[in-house]
């Protein structure tokens, strides 16, 4: 078969590559022919959309989806219909809710999947192709349909990472992303990410990951990671490096052998970690390691300034233990970067401006303030869906800047608001304004910090 596996658009200012939709290409193209579309790179917009439909004899199409791909999502599948095409989607949304997600798109959907589909793409299109259709029972992750009754298969995860191979980067091709693809700055250019662990054992009531990829922290072998830095060095020119999942440093022992060779193979690499890692398992000797092979930025998932908010979120932190490790992190000659949530249910305006007083006092160089979003599949979405009803999030707002959703005896103006004099009080401060202003390294990259600017603070 021939499949078109697409990021669909959105105005977001993240443009990286999908690296799940490249990894779904190493698995199918085994045995079918696959050609990846990144819209957001390509600003391909709906209008734009049916020009690259017809450009090849498509006999399937897949989409990954977010819960804010949803509008977006709905005309593009039907265009795919209209041409007689299989119609597939995949991703965070409809591993929360694939009842629901077959329900939004109707008979505009032929399939979906929920958590990681390495494994039952491939059946699914090996099944379809050579018309085995009772097969379907065994494909793990699929949603389907049999006889109007939406049937969801069981979820299976690849325990060794290296049988999934790498992503297929010839047809990502990471050399021609831009800049500043996760986050605002970079070191070094080109960039491109990588995944060296899946899955979560953590259980923050807010965040959707562990829906993909389970519990269960899995771990690629330390010589893939670095064999694939090499490649990326060598054939692509990658000069940067983002590690973009969760717990790189979960298993600080496996981190420092990943690191050491690192090390050993004297590339000339910068890299960062752009999602954030979690602080407890940070010791020196790690560090030392880090900093030594380059690594110039970390990301914490701080979240919140306030005790009692961290508890409610199930973060298993303190303020207190947070201030030490950024400390500490800073004593390497490390950056830091700070994600925080205002408007988390149960959040008070004092609650807030803990947070907002709590990010200007520790050693940051930049942060991030986001209104929470209530992610399908969460135990705190699941909690407002139990407790104050749906009506309270605004699906068609569900992006990173505005305010989907608000807790009770706070507008969602007045939160929007507040999100915008979090940024300001941050970034106008002299130190951290000149800090970054530094950092600019080209006129495009000023040209991007300013539609950030804009998208955070200016746009309602």
């Amino acid at each position: 078969m021939n499949i078109l596996l697409v990021k669909p658009y959105n105005i977001s200012d993240h443009i990286q590559p999908p690296l799940g939709l490249g990894y779904l290409a190493t698995a199918v193209r085994k045995n079918h022919k696959v050609q990846l579309l990144d819209c957001i790179k390509m600003g391909i917009k709906q209008g734009d959309f049916t020009s690259y439909l017809d450009r090849d004899n498509y006999d399937a199409v897949g989409f990954q989806c977010y819960t804010y791909d949803l509008p977006v999502l709905k005309p593009l599948l039907e265009m795919c219909k209209k041409r007689g095409m299989l119609t597939l989607v995949g991703g965070p949304h409809p591993s929360a809710v694939p009842e629901e997600t077959m329900a939004y798109f109707g008979k505009d959907l032929d399939y979906c999947f929920q958590g990681e589909a390495e494994t039952g793409l491939p059946m699914l299109l090996d099944s379809i192709e050579w018309k085995k259709e009772s097969d379907k029972r065994g494909i793990p992750g699929l949603v389907w349909r049999e006889k109007g009754r939406v049937i969801v298969n069981e979820k299976d995860y690849v325990d060794k990472l290296d049988d999934l191979g790498t992503p297929a980067w010839d047809l990502i091709r990471p050399q021609e992303y831009p800049e500043a693809q996760h986050g605002a700055f970079f070191k070094n250019f080109p960039i491109a990410p990588i995944v060296v662990t899946r899955g979560c054992p953590y259980a923050c009531t807010f965040c959707a990951g562990n829906l993909i990829s389970g519990r269960k922290c899995r771990k690629r072998s330390p010589k893939a990671v670095v064999e694939e830095i090499k490649t990326l060095y060598d054939k692509y020119g990658i000069r940067e490096i983002h590690v973009i999942d969760d717990n790189f440093t979960l298993d600080k022992n496996f981190a420092k052998e990943v690191l050491k060779l690192i090390k050993e193979s004297n590339l000339e690499i910068s890299w960062a970690v752009p999602n954030g890692i979690r602080m407890e398992s940070l010791d020196d000797e790690l560090l030392r390691l880090m900093k030594q092979t380059g690594l110039y930025l970390v990301s914490l998932g701080i979240e919140s300034g306030s005790d009692r908010i961290l508890e409610l979120m199930k973060k298993k932190t303190t303020t207190s233990f947070i201030e030490k490790t950024i400390r500490r992190i800073r004593s390497f000659g490390i950056d830091v970067a700070g994600f925080f949530i205002i408007g988390f249910p149960g959040e008070t305006l004092s609650d807030i401006e803990k947070t907002i007083k709590f990010s200007l006092r520790l050693d940051l160089i930049r942060a991030n303030y986001f209104t929470y979003l209530p992610f399908p599949g969460t135990e705190s979405y699941e909690s407002i869906k139990r407790e104050e009803g749906l009506d309270k999030v605004n699906w068609d707002k569900f992006l990173f800047f505005g305010a989907s959703y608000s807790p009770k005896g706070i507008d969602a103006t007045f939160l929007r608001a507040l999100q915008k004099k979090a940024f300001l009080k941050f970034y106008l401060r002299p130190v951290i304004f000149w800090r970054n202003i530094i950092q600019i390294k080209s006129f495009r990259h000023f040209k991007f910090l300013c539609k950030r600017f804009f998208n955070w603070i200016l746009k309602k």
